[in-house]
């Protein structure tokens, strides 16, 4: 069975993006696991990560990128095809890895997030036009042993779509007050959405990103979460931690290639780091894999 995450935080600048694209290449490299990214951020920082800008240019001109399936349904038109818009063999790691596929974003998706309220909605699910996504690419899906959706620093609908086909989140995190702060509401937005529509969105966990051991900041608010995750709701802390590094910048630029998942992450930090990570979500949400 397809396994889903969403990966969301309300903040920008947590590293949600990195985190995304580095689960999937770890997942496909060292798991040997079929892994779709699917872009929902306007800022296509998974996407232009992934692929090359000028490929990203020629899907979004086609209309196959994922604002052009909004559009479809506004406009009751049907530019959009799944088997169109999906990258296969993603990453410049190796000239692409087998098995890696991205669903890529689009900037315009910015204009189209306060108009997709005035979409109606076809599904029984709920009276907002939560299941767009979902009816668009459900069957794609299928082909895959995990699907990762990179989420808008938001709660809107373009979001709450990604959740609906989620089977569990993942909340990554600087341990500072301002990356923190959300979390409660995106605990009880999606416990809501649950509510809602009888979906079961389950939390994984936070994960403690760009951490600066020397920062006193940084390592109470490690305990705190710690301390706090059965009393919010998510779960729990990741044993991982991800250091602040300065590889971060070259490990979501497309333009400098690698042989090697090695080349891209190093030997050490933050190789070691995302192995571990990935490992630990895989233990959760593929038992005995």
């Amino acid at each position: 069975m397809t396994v889903a995450i969403s990966i969301i935080n309300l903040k920008g600048g947590v590293g949600k993006t990195t985190l995304t694209v580095a689960l999937a290449e770890f997942m496909a490299v060292q798991h040997g696991l079929k892994v779709l990214v699917i872009d929902l951020d306007p800022q296509t920082n998974a996407t232009v990560s992934l692929m090359d800008q000028d490929e990203w240019k020629r899907h979004n001109v086609r209309g196959q990128t994922l604002v052009r399936l909004f559009r479809d349904y506004q406009e009751n038109t049907r530019i959009f095809s799944v088997d169109e818009a999906i990258v296969h063999n993603a990453s410049n790691i190796g000239g692409g890895i087998t098995g890696l596929d991205l669903l890529p974003s689009s900037l315009d998706l910015i204009d189209i997030q306060d108009e997709i309220i005035n979409i109606p909605s076809t599904g029984l699910i709920s009276h907002r036009p939560l299941t767009l996504l979902g009816t668009a690419i459900s069957e794609a899906m299928t082909a895959y042993d995990v699907v990762l959706i990179d989420c808008p620093p938001n709660l809107g609908l373009i979001t709450q779509n990604g959740l609906i086909l989620s089977q569990y989140y993942l909340i990554p995190v600087i341990p500072d007050i301002l990356s923190t702060y959300g979390i409660p509401q995106i605990v009880s937005r999606i416990s809501r959405l649950e509510k809602e529509t009888g979906a079961h969105i389950q939390s994984l966990g936070v994960v403690i990103n760009k951490y600066r051991q020397q920062n006193a900041l940084h390592r109470n608010q490690v305990s705190i979460l710690r301390l706090e995750a059965d009393k919010v709701g998510y779960q729990r802390v990741f044993d991982t931690i991800i250091p602040e590094n300065a590889r971060a910048a070259a490990v979501m630029d497309y333009t400098l290639p690698g042989a090697r998942i090695h080349n891209k992450y190093g030997y050490e930090t933050p190789f070691t780091q995302y192995q571990n990570l990935t490992k630990e979500v895989l233990d959760l949400v593929l038992p005995g894999d």
